[in-house]
């Protein structure tokens, strides 16, 4: 038995040496590093697909997620700012759905030579003033098209009472190409505030309906009525009907039917006052 059990312990010992010899040869593997983490950064990119010549507003644009090392130079991190600074600007070149857009991509309202780009042929730009309210509460956007609402007060005592307040469509199916910019190459207006109770509405018109907006920004309170994307372009641009305030109140129209006075002056004649 003694015997025995000397050999069972040097063959113990002989695997232990073997183990520590094995162990020795044979390094445990190193661990595998992690990968390092891929840094992203959101990019503006259109929606959709855009044409050449197209204004951009907020719906054509979107975030996309891209490695930095991969950012294309000219393109613009998704901030409020650049978001801003991309709204109403013209498209170069036709631009795919999620395309990444890069500087030379659009021209921006400001820009050098914006206005002579936007431009169609024969056609000129005028800007008229509108309020927040009558200027759509500050949903229109470049692109848009609009027809053109002159009201007028007419201060005549001699005049009806229903008929001393208009209103008249001057034109139709205008589009609109800049909203509170300067109607100056390559000075960009002021953007308006939260508290601002103005807006200059810069339009694409023809020479002729140009003189029509001039004087009607002198006659009365301009307001612009934004038209749907497939509307039909009506036959007659000029809308000739007019609405006077007895049309819209039947209280105003009753007065129309009432008495008039006539007032003799010796200096100046028979003047009527209708009542």
């Amino acid at each position: 038995m003694l015997r025995v059990a000397l050999f069972a312990l040097m063959a113990l010992g002989l695997a232990g040496f073997g183990f520590i010899a094995w162990v020795t040869i044979h390094p445990p593997a190193a661990p595998v590093a992690a990968p390092a983490p891929v840094i992203k950064s959101n990019v503006l990119a259109v929606a959709n697909t855009l044409t050449a010549g197209s204004l951009m507003k907020p719906d054509d644009l979107e975030t996309k997620e891209v490695p930095q090392s991969e950012v294309p130079p000219g393109a613009r991190l998704d901030t409020p700012v650049a978001r801003a600074e991309l709204f109403g600007a013209m498209v170069r070149q036709t631009m795919l759905a999620h395309q990444i857009i890069l500087a030379n991509n659009v021209m921006r309202p400001g820009d050098h030579g914006f206005l002579a780009a936007v431009l169609g042929a024969g056609k000129r730009a005028i800007s008229v003033g509108v309020d927040v309210v009558s200027g759509t509460a500050g949903l229109i956007w470049p692109g848009d098209h609009v027809d053109l609402i002159l009201t007028m007060d007419n201060a005549d005592p001699t005049q009806p009472v229903g008929k001393r307040i208009s209103g008249e469509t001057v034109l139709s199916d205008v589009r609109v190409i800049a909203i509170d910019q300067q109607l100056v190459q390559g000075a960009g207006g002021a953007a308006p505030t939260a508290n601002s109770s103005s807006r200059t509405v810069t339009l694409e018109v023809s020479p002729d309906d140009a003189e029509r907006v001039a004087v009607a920004s002198r006659l009365g309170k301009l307001a612009l009525s934004v038209r749907p994307v497939d509307a039909k372009a009506e036959p007659d641009k000029h809308n000739t009907t007019v609405t006077y305030s007895k049309d819209v109140s039947k209280a105003l129209g009753q007065h129309d039917v009432g008495t008039s006075v006539h007032v003799f002056d010796g200096n100046q004649g028979d003047k009527e006052y209708k009542f």
